[in-house]
């Protein structure tokens, strides 16, 4: 036949599960955060005074110390 005493847990072992699941969802946490900021990196266009899909911004610096082309004037 069955034991009919119920199962006891100590306090230990409940704060050691409590712990164990507080760390799992820091780890989860700081997964998440870690994908959001290597996405949000990967975003940002090489220059930072264009818009994705516009042409640079006129008599802006352009990236990496490049000389700005001249504007055409009529001849």
């Amino acid at each position: 036949m069955a034991s009919s005493s119920k199962k006891k847990t100590t306090m230990a072992k409940i704060m050691r599960e409590h712990r164990l699941r507080e760390q799992r969802a820091e780890k989860q946490l700081r997964k998440e955060a870690r994908k959001l900021a290597a996405a949000q990196a990967s975003e940002q266009p090489d220059d930072p005074t264009a818009a994705p899909g516009q042409p640079p911004v006129e008599g802006a610096e352009p990236p990496h110390g490049e000389p700005a082309a001249e504007p055409l004037t009529g001849a």
